[in-house]
């Protein structure tokens, strides 16, 4: 098949699945690819990124998925190029957000043969969906399932690689089609239920919880977590005698932050309605009473909730934050829990928060209270595998992927920051979102100080196996990436960092302690 011609009509069929942001990485052998991606933005159908590295410029479509929610495609060369792939295409599998991979290869000829930068890319991504591309005719059957994930598109591209003309593609993107809610399933009121709120769950779980009188236990990522029946404490509280009360659990989304919540999830004698998630592997962990594809609503021919279930939560939330505020306030020094607050005060109405993995998503769980309802506030993670990688660079994406956004904000570990340098290498000609950068700096993985390698008897081999100091100087770093650095030390010079963003990305780092972070969580946890 002509390269071209097979360029052109990848291009053609990716725009016919909505795709309007495609993110490039360099190469020879995707060359014609590249050319027709360029007559495509010049024809204003699409918006091109372009990204040095493979494993940045995917995790950037990813971002740009998770906000603009339509798919993403991202293009790289043969050989090495593909594997980089693999980290954001496995997040966006288990997400179930929309990325086409379409990955350059050599004709099927040259597999098996000591030819250049030619490996096994067949498959090469496991589950994910793959079609080995020589055919315009085979675009369209590999593409029919990106509404429920990523899917790959490896392309044959053989000898000549580069056009002789311009190109002007004629499909336009489908318009987007009318939300549809779906049809109810009605609940009962009467048991002692709770609504888990997991990741991406929308705001179905709010208005479940509100309309029936029950505690939301919500994630700060599920898009539920506004509204007066938010229990901010919930993971604190469900190990009490108040959480052994509870006789129904409705689960929406993937809760995956506490393992109190999975505790309460597998515990005997509980009913668990689920509302399916998102992505492969979407079967929840434990048994299922009931699952639905659709909305939840209260029957409302039941008899009503007993107003005190929700009352008692409330109190007990209560009183379990004004002792966790007394600690934290009189600590020497800012806690990780003092940043996590911070950061969650500065989201302004129509503001994006993206939360890094591993400790901070799970201090801001513990002390960000309900935003008020209707201020399209949009706090997201990936938690489709909870990983540190590619953090920076799905926050770029999301930043750019939602354009009415008022204030960008990214909360990370240093780890997670250092993880992704990388992200922050961007050319001159590309678009440079507005997006502070706040990094909780402790100087290695704190999160693994509170869990059971972080007890006394590991002690020896922990700052080798699991704290990894590394001592890099943050300012150092962002001044020869040429980006804006400050360092506070206090609440007061955070919230004027926050406060006063210089525009463009710049970095807000705050040092921490590590050393105390398990004796804090634990003084945290006696509270319950």
């Amino acid at each position: 098949m002509n390269t071209t011609e097979l360029a052109r009509a990848c291009v053609e069929a990716l725009l016919g699945v909505g795709v309007r942001h495609v993110v490039l990485s360099p190469g020879s052998r995707n060359a014609g690819l590249s050319l027709a991606l360029a007559g495509a933005q010049a024809a204003g159908v699409i918006t091109l990124h372009s990204r040095i590295d493979e494993r940045t410029g995917a995790f950037l479509a990813l971002g740009i998925a998770k906000t603009s929610r339509v798919p993403v495609a991202v293009v790289t060369t043969s050989g090495t190029a593909t594997a980089n792939l693999h980290p954001a295409l496995m997040e966006a599998a288990h997400a179930g957000v929309p990325l086409v991979a379409v990955t350059a290869d050599r004709p099927a000829r040259l597999r098996g043969t000591l030819a250049n930068q030619t490996t096994d890319q067949v498959g090469i991504y496991g589950f994910i969906p793959s079609a080995d591309i020589d055919d315009p005719g085979q675009l369209a059957a590999a593409l029919a399932g990106i509404a429920d994930g990523p899917v790959h598109l490896n392309v044959q591209f053989d000898d000549p690689l580069l056009p002789t003309d311009a190109f002007v593609p004629v499909t336009r993107q489908p318009d987007r089609g009318p939300w549809e809610r779906g049809v109810p399933h009605l609940l009962a009121q009467g048991p002692a239920t709770v609504v888990v709120a997991g990741d991406d769950s929308g705001p179905g779980p709010r208005v479940l919880a509100q309309a029936a009188g029950w505690p939301l236990l919500a994630e700060p990522t599920s898009g539920a977590r506004n509204g007066p029946n938010v229990i901010r404490g919930y993971r604190l509280l469900l190990d009490t005698e108040l959480g052994q009360q509870v006789e129904r659990v409705v689960v929406a989304g993937a809760p995956t932050l506490s393992r109190p919540v999975q505790r309460l999830l597998a515990r005997t004698g509980i009913e668990v309605v689920s509302r399916r998630a998102r992505g492969v592997w979407a079967d929840r962990p434990h048994p299922v009473s009931f699952e639905y594809d659709g909305p939840f609503e209260v029957d409302p021919s039941s008899p009503a909730a007993d107003p005190a279930w929700l009352e008692s939560w409330q109190t007990a939330d209560r009183a379990l934050s004004a002792k966790i505020a007394d600690l934290l306030a009189a600590q020497p020094g800012l806690t990780p829990y003092d940043v996590a607050a911070a950061v969650h005060a500065a989201v302004p109405d129509e503001g994006l928060l993206l939360v890094g993995a591993s400790n901070p998503i799970r201090d801001l769980d513990l002390v960000a209270g309900a935003y008020p309802v209707g201020g399209r506030r949009l706090v997201i993670a990936n938690r489709g595998l909870a990983g540190i990688d590619g953090t920076l660079s799905t926050a770029i994406g999301a930043a750019i992927g939602r354009p009415h956004t008022t204030r960008a904000i990214l909360y990370v570990g240093d780890v997670t920051f250092l993880h992704d340098l990388t992200a922050l290498v961007i050319g001159p000609a590309e678009e440079r979102p507005d997006l502070t950068i706040v990094v909780a700096n402790d100087n290695g993985g704190s999160i693994f100080a509170t869990l059971e390698q972080g007890a006394p008897a590991y002690a020896d081999g922990f700052e080798k196996l699991f704290g990894t100091p590394h001592g890099v100087d943050l300012a150092a770093l962002c001044s020869g990436l040429r980006i804006p650095h400050w360092k506070v030390s206090d609440s007061a010079e955070l919230a004027h960092a926050l406060a006063n963003p210089n525009g463009g990305i710049d970095v807000i780092e705050v040092p921490l302690r590590r050393d105390n972070r398990r004796e804090l969580d634990e003084q945290i946890r006696s509270f319950a």
